[in-house]
């Protein structure tokens, strides 16, 4: 809400009576409303911006001669618990970026602590400088019949309605067959754009997910799926994240006719991505590598999220908006040079960041309940006939015939609760992975986020096991008999306590560990946390095994 005394001020500014506090001298500004690139400077009091133009005068000026500003950019759709950092770490790494607004969904650590998490996700958000929108998860378990930490029914969800979005509806099964408790989180929802999770939905299926209020789609990875999600009104996230890659194949739709129902989002991108391609940045720069219109692209990072989230006051550089703004030094490339975000300059916000005190995260040291695992526990499986191959940077899977040939090529998958006693276990074969010897292990297993190995030999997937056991959760690498590779994540078994560069250090010396496996994957243990997805086609593991997914 804005004051009296902040309109007024503005007011003053945009009528070149007084001083703005910021100046942005000498730019462009590339207005996504008309397409112009044009000769302008921007005048900042407070949070907001009062004019846009030239004749204007500032207490404090920044030559910005040679950068092109554009607004701050918006990801539509984001799981911070994938960076395995705290919020306030996840925006260290970002913001320098360009990005200075996120809807994420705590869907994650809520499938491991409850309301809990979505408390503290709130809180954390409000000491940012970066907009977080905190949505609220919808599906916890993403499906009855999973076994996380928590069940978020719509009586325990029904305090947040109004006060924010509902995230990534994907009990599908729930929604076409008008179970109660779907109904009521919907409907207490209904007044604002419910986010959806349709991979390869269509038909009537696709007609009952909207009719019903959802919105959007982010799962989204075929031109014909999402066409067929576009003739009903909703709006695509097209998603860059490090295991789901979509923005090459949906390139195309980076025309006239789509600019409006467009925009970009991660999901789920792990912190090496980050430092080493970007964020919403790498989308906008891979679509202008691909051909697309660049003022197309650029709506789709700022200004149409900022529309279909109902933010009246973020995704342009025009007077009375929040004075997020990225200052490139090429357009084309995305190469961010400054950042303004809330009307303050990248330094002086990181500046601030030492006495910012961070959201609590005791409560989520709650550790790994399960027992002791042994070699017996990973015995092979016998008489099965199908594994699960696992498709390179894209979250589907499909289901593989076994042969003499196709299991020379797989490794054994298991996946273990670590929410409750007594300790369950389910196995299948996966192929894909590219092991020749050694296990992998992680407490990131969506959606419930039990504990899940791969191997090729049960001594190597019994030690892994038992290490992030020990030491209350986190990524592990073991070869030959010894743990090769560590990486703690006491924060619910998702996230670590630990400053981002000294994360991003940490999760660098995981991915070299992971090559002494021989794996062919980009990023294994994001390809594993995702095998017991069973809201998403067509092979999963899930605690009975073997599962086949089909909607």
């Amino acid at each position: 809400m804005r004051t009296q005394e902040d309109l007024k001020a503005c007011i003053q500014v945009a009528l070149r009576q007084t001083p703005a506090d910021l100046l942005l001298q000498g730019g462009r500004v590339f207005d996504l409303v008309t397409g112009e690139l044009r000769r302008a400077d921007v005048a900042i009091c407070g949070e907001r911006i009062a004019a846009v133009g030239l004749g204007l005068s500032g207490r404090r000026v920044v030559d910005v001669t040679g950068l092109t500003l554009v607004p701050g950019f918006v990801d539509a759709h984001c799981h911070i618990e994938s960076t395995m950092t705290t919020p306030e770490e996840w925006e260290a790494a970002v913001l320098p970026l360009g990005t200075t607004s996120a809807v994420c969904d705590p869907h994650e650590l809520a499938n491991v602590a409850g309301v809990k998490a979505i408390d503290y996700f709130r809180e954390a958000a409000r000491r940012l400088h970066v907009r977080l929108e905190v949505h609220i998860p919808s599906c916890v378990p993403a499906l009855p019949s999973e076994s996380a930490g928590a069940v978020l029914d719509a009586t325990a969800i029904a305090p947040y309605g109004g006060a924010a979005g509902l995230s990534e509806y994907m009990n599908i099964p729930g929604v076409c067959g008008c179970a109660p408790d779907t109904l009521a989180k919907l409907a207490a929802f209904s007044d604002r754009p419910i986010d959806g999770h349709a991979p390869g939905v269509g038909g009537e299926t696709l007609d009952a997910l909207v009719a019903a209020g959802i919105a959007n789609d982010h799962e989204t990875s075929t031109i014909e799926d999402a066409i067929e999600k576009l003739r009903r009104g909703m709006t695509l996230f097209v998603r860059n994240g490090t295991v789901a890659r979509n923005v090459e194949a949906l390139a195309p739709l980076f025309t006239a006719p789509f600019s409006g129902r467009l925009c970009l989002c991660t999901d789920d991108r792990s912190l090496v991505d980050i430092f080493n391609e970007g964020h919403i940045n790498a989308s906008i720069r891979q679509l202008i590598d691909k051909g697309c219109d660049p003022l197309y692209v650029y709506r789709a990072a700022a200004l149409t999220p900022a529309q279909h989230f109902q933010w009246h006051d973020r995704g342009l550089i025009a007077p009375g908006y929040v004075a997020d703004i990225a200052l490139l030094k090429d357009l084309a490339q995305c190469d961010v040079a400054e950042v303004i975000v809330r009307g303050k300059m990248l330094a002086d916000v990181q500046a601030a960041r030492s006495t910012t005190l961070q959201a609590a995260v005791e409560p989520f040291r709650n550790g790994v309940c399960c027992r002791a695992l042994t070699v017996d526990d990973f015995a092979p499986l016998q008489g099965e006939t199908q594994a699960i191959h696992v498709v390179s940077e894209q979250l589907v899977t499909t289901a593989l015939p076994l042969t003499e040939a196709s299991m020379r090529e797989c490794a054994l998958a298991a996946l273990i609760t670590r929410h409750e006693m007594p300790t369950r276990i389910g196995k299948a074969w996966v192929h894909g992975f590219g092991l020749k010897r050694g296990a992998l292990a992680s407490t990131i297993g969506h959606d419930s986020h039990n504990l899940c190995v791969v191997g090729t030999n049960a001594k190597d997937m019994a030690l892994a096991a038992n290490a992030l056991r020990d030491c209350g959760g986190g990524c592990v690498v073991v070869v030959d008999g010894v743990v090769v590779g560590l990486l703690p994540l006491p924060v619910g078994g998702l996230m670590s306590d630990r400053p981002v560069q000294e994360v991003y250090t940490q999760t660098k010396a995981l991915a070299t560990a992971c090559a002494e496996t021989g794996t062919v994957l980009r990023d294994p243990f994001l390809t594993l946390a995702f095998l017991p997805l069973a809201v998403i086609p067509e092979a999963r593991l899930t605690l009975e095994g073997f599962c086949s997914v089909q909607f």
